[in-house]
């Protein structure tokens, strides 16, 4: 439970800063005419709403299952990861129309109130991404919040880069080139995440060779087959599976001894947490590891 309202002390602050930042980068953005520093405002704003929604799916993940929610709730936290990336996809398309649009039709730009609302902004997005990065890392929900706020500080760097060579060498230009690779950036970085839950939320197999599993199995020697295997992820941690296994008509005691050996075998070498498994002497005994409906039609 501390764990807990430490977490909710931290992404109340992150939360603060995020707010505070969308507000002076805005200010920052209208007063110099930098279309960089309005395009990184609504990113701080998206961010404000990426903790947000973090946060509350992440309390959420922590409800203990029910009987109708038997797995829990963890689920919630794929939800809100594929929710902030796509905000993120879609903000950087956005924000490309509108740096296409700035190239077309250039605007002159305040170098110096650009590079310094950059420079604060900078500090307070590198600040709030420290606080996130220790849990991020095992968590896909918070490493998309974690990964807003990453792209946050990126895009500050290219703005103050941008802002530099604005007011030294008085290329407007540079303002919409900045935010067009930003935005690149970081539709760049949100997609391996966006493929990933729709991979989970579709109940996706991790990279797990059925054959394998089969033969790992087949090494304890009262196992005479091994057929319809599944295997899916709770969370992008947590990994469950089912399979039917083929044994010798033997007593429950001793069947329930190979079911050790065989939740075992697949918890060390594949980090099987979870696994089901249903116990036949010949039924299935030629069916496939991965078997379908179509399988099955075709027996009878």
């Amino acid at each position: 439970m501390e764990q807990a309202r430490f977490s909710g002390r931290r992404f109340l602050l992150i939360t603060v800063l995020n707010v505070t930042i969308t507000i002076f980068e805005l200010l920052g953005g209208i007063v110099s005419g930098s279309l960089a520093l309005i395009s990184d405002a609504l990113h701080n704003l998206s961010d404000s709403f990426s903790v947000i929604l973090s946060y509350i799916a992440h309390r959420i993940g922590m409800r203990s299952p029910t009987p109708k929610n038997t797995y829990g709730y963890q689920r919630a936290e794929i939800i809100a990861a594929l929710l902030n990336s796509l905000i993120l996809v879609f903000l950087s398309v956005y924000l490309l129309i509108e740096a296409i649009k700035r190239i077309m039709q250039p605007e002159q730009v305040s170098g110096g109130v650009m590079f310094w609302t950059a420079l604060i902004s900078f500090a307070a997005n590198l600040f709030a991404t420290i606080l996130l990065s220790r849990d991020s890392k095992h968590n896909l929900n918070l490493r998309a919040t974690y990964l807003h706020l990453l792209s946050d500080a990126l895009a500050s760097v290219g703005v103050i880069i941008g802002s530099l060579l604005i007011f030294f060498f008085k290329i407007s230009w540079v303002d919409p080139v900045v935010t067009i690779l930003v935005s690149l950036y970081i539709a760049y970085e949100a997609w391996p995440i966006i493929r990933q839950t729709l991979m989970i939320l579709m109940e996706g197999s991790p990279a797990i060779d059925p054959t394998e599993v089969k033969n790992t199995i087949m090494t304890i020697p009262s196992v005479r087959g091994v057929h319809h295997f599944h295997t899916w992820l709770i969370n992008e941690n947590e990994l469950v599976a089912s399979v039917h296994v083929n044994l010798a008509n033997q007593s429950l005691r001793e069947t329930e001894l190979i079911y050790s050996q065989i939740e075992e075998l697949l918890q060390k070498k594949y980090k099987i947490m979870h696994v089901t498994i249903q116990a036949e002497c010949t039924r299935g005994l030629k069916d496939k590891m991965c078997f379908s409906k179509d399988d099955e039609k075709q027996q009878h």
